[in-house]
């Protein structure tokens, strides 16, 4: 593959705002929004509730480079959110907050999004991490998309991030990808045989005035509405940058892996959904903490061993997209535990030590605003 849109990368984070003192959840006023605008420009956008905001890298030619841009990103968004006494926080969901407690914008297309759905837009109190990678021909992007959908349980595993909801530990290492599901077109994307036939889909939906466009598709796996790329969907959103640019580097090597069998004659076998939906489920409930299953084997196999082969099977493309440092430390994420897992020892080392649930909660929530930043230059 050749040409400007070929693996280039782009890096998507919607962050929550919280009370710097308190650490309860906090509306974003509409002078931090503009003050995020005149520096960041279109990178930084407001989201449906207002005590949320979402940021965008420019198109990247590298993992290198969106690293640069996405730590800008997060830098200016806490030295923003700091002048207004609120401090961000990037995970699936709060520890804490109540959904029904936080209000949307009152902006056209929210107001829309409101009407919709119902009371099911009132419990988006959620965060994902969205990765881009440029994929220049139509229908290579949806040949592309059929064979990719194997790995997406892997990279939930890896970004589990939202144990908790209102104060309860949900029993699930993710618990934002149930939250996100209860929407319409969300979850696996179907198998299309053609970009024709994946514009047909839309097209059809379009005429009939169920939506206004592709970007109300929601999928795991999409082709982007507005770029020439393939948008990866289904992460929590990372507390550190070094797991977000790892999960990024990944998902790009992978597409390129594909694209490399492509142009061989060869290709990753497409399975069913219903199969591929198993390990989605057992992403959500455990997150590295048990297997998955192994198709060809027919067994289960533990998600360090499945993340070893995988690191292996994309070393010729991570050493051609400058990334081999970075897929590599998906190492890093088994080694000291997901961000869930992470969540789950500091709430019990607080309980362990006289906390409260709800002091053991802000715990959490403290420890994920003194991630934000941690590894950003």
């Amino acid at each position: 593959m050749s040409g400007a849109d070929a693996f280039t990368i782009g890096i998507e984070e919607e962050y929550l705002l919280v009370d710097a003192r308190t650490l309860d959840l906090a509306e974003a006023p509409e002078a931090m929004i503009a003050e995020c605008k005149r520096r960041l420009g279109d990178q930084v956008a407001p989201e449906f509730l207002r005590c949320q905001i979402e940021i965008g890298t420019k198109v990247c030619d590298t993992i290198g480079d969106a690293r640069t841009d996405l730590g800008n990103l997060r830098r200016t968004i806490a030295e923003v959110a700091e002048g207004h006494g609120l401090t961000p926080i990037s995970a699936g969901c709060h520890p804490a907050a109540d959904w029904s407690e936080q209000t949307h914008r009152d902006r056209d297309r929210y107001n829309q999004l409101k009407k919709e759905l119902g009371l099911i837009s009132d419990r988006m109190l959620i965060c994902g991490m969205h990765v881009h990678v440029g994929i220049g021909d139509d229908d290579t992007r949806i040949d592309l998309m059929n064979q990719a959908s194997y790995f997406l349980p892997h990279m939930l595993a890896l970004s589990a991030s939202s144990p908790f909801w209102q104060g309860k530990d949900t029993g699930l290492a993710s618990y934002r990808v149930g939250v996100f599901d209860n929407l319409p077109r969300t979850g696996l994307p179907p198998r299309f045989g053609s970009w024709s036939a994946y514009r047909r889909y839309v097209d059809t939906l379009i005429d009939a005035g169920l939506i206004e466009d592709a970007t109300k598709v929601w999928w795991d796996l999409r082709p982007s509405a507005n770029y020439p790329t393939l948008e990866a969907r289904i992460c929590d959103a990372s507390p550190r940058i070094e797991q977000t640019l790892a999960l990024a580097a990944v998902f790009q090597a992978t597409l390129r892996m594909l694209w490399r069998l492509k142009t061989a004659n060869k290709r990753w076998r497409v399975y069913d959904n219903c199969l591929i939906d198993e390990n989605r489920w057992r992403a959500r409930r455990f997150g590295c903490a048990e297997g998955l299953l192994d198709f060809g084997l027919g067994e289960l196999v533990p998600v360090p061993r499945l993340v070893e082969e995988w690191i292996d099977l994309l070393a010729e493309d991570a050493e051609a997209l400058d990334s081999v440092s970075d897929v590599a430390s998906l190492r890093d994420t088994l080694a000291r535990g997901t961000p869930a897992d992470r969540q789950r020892r500091i709430f019990r080392q607080a309980v362990d030590g006289g906390a409260t649930p709800q002091e053991a909660a802000r715990a959490v929530t403290r420890d994920l605003a003194d991630a934000f930043l941690d590894g950003v230059a």
